[in-house]
């Protein structure tokens, strides 16, 4: 089943529009998930939001967003407020920029989604955008409402269609000097540099999926399995994490007892 159209609108570059379709390009429906029982009744707990000063449930109809000026001082904002701040970014992505590809950094990129024509008019117009910033190494750089505010989102080329990627806000992303500036800038040496060469292209192999499984999940949907079948099964214990030992031992002595550990796994 062709998953449902997330969003709705037009790509624009200069004179160039068309319209196209926004889907998200990540799912989290398989993840499993739980509800909050009551363990006497069997009953599903029911959440709500109260008044933290009067303690009374509030209704939906009287919540309302604040933004907090002072202590217990609020600026109130009703939801017709905060949709009614009008942009064009609302139903356009407007292309005003390119820049090279990759020159975005990987820790600016927030969410992805697949973006695709909309109709079969535009899709010629959609391949020249596309195929262009494909053969001048370039990603589009615009802006679109998206998650109730207005986000920088990226461009790039991939296949016969386009992912755009959300990007971070400047103000999230932290400077990596903070963190990095202290570590010693000192070159290692060669002999152990080569041998950690050589246990990466023992260890290098082709990308997939099931690199990235989730056997925590896997294990879960197995007790749920056998708890509807009846079963009980024993409660392992929580396994001990395993602490590796401090750099005591030569660098030279544990680069190569790992290049003879991996040469054994591979003749298997």
């Amino acid at each position: 089943m062709a998953p449902r159209t997330y969003w709705k609108g037009y790509l624009k570059l200069s004179l160039v529009t068309c319209p196209v379709t926004l889907m998200p390009a990540i799912t989290e429906g398989d993840k499993v998930r739980f509800h909050t029982l009551n363990a006497q009744t069997g009953n599903r707990v029911v959440s709500q939001y109260v008044d933290s000063v009067t303690e009374r449930p509030v209704r939906d109809d009287d919540e309302v967003k604040g933004y907090e000026r002072g202590e217990n001082d609020y600026v109130m904002l009703e939801d017709a407020e905060i949709e009614a701040v009008g942009l064009e970014s609302t139903r356009t992505i407007d292309i005003d920029m390119f820049v090279p590809d990759h020159s975005i950094g990987w820790v600016w990129y927030d969410r992805p989604h697949f973006l695709l024509p909309g109709d079969e008019v535009g899709q010629e117009a959609f391949a020249v955008i596309r195929d262009a910033m494909a053969a001048s190494g370039t990603v589009g750089i615009s802006r679109l409402v998206m998650y109730r505010r207005e986000r920088a989102v990226m461009l790039k080329p991939r296949g016969k269609g386009m992912v755009l990627w959300t990007l971070r806000y400047g103000d999230e992303v932290r400077d990596e000097g903070d963190y990095f500036d202290d570590i010693s800038q000192s070159k290692p040496e060669a002999r152990p540099l080569t041998l950690v060469r050589k246990l990466i292209g023992e260890k290098t192999t082709h990308w997939g999926p099931s690199m990235v499984n989730d056997p925590v999940q896997e294990r879960l949907l197995d007790i749920i399995a056998a708890k509807k079948k009846g079963k009980k099964r024993a409660a392992k214990s929580k396994p001990q994490a395993h602490e590796p030992e401090g750099n005591v031992i030569d660098i030279m002595t544990a680069l190569k007892k790992s290049l003879q550990a991996e040469g054994k796994r591979s003749s298997r």
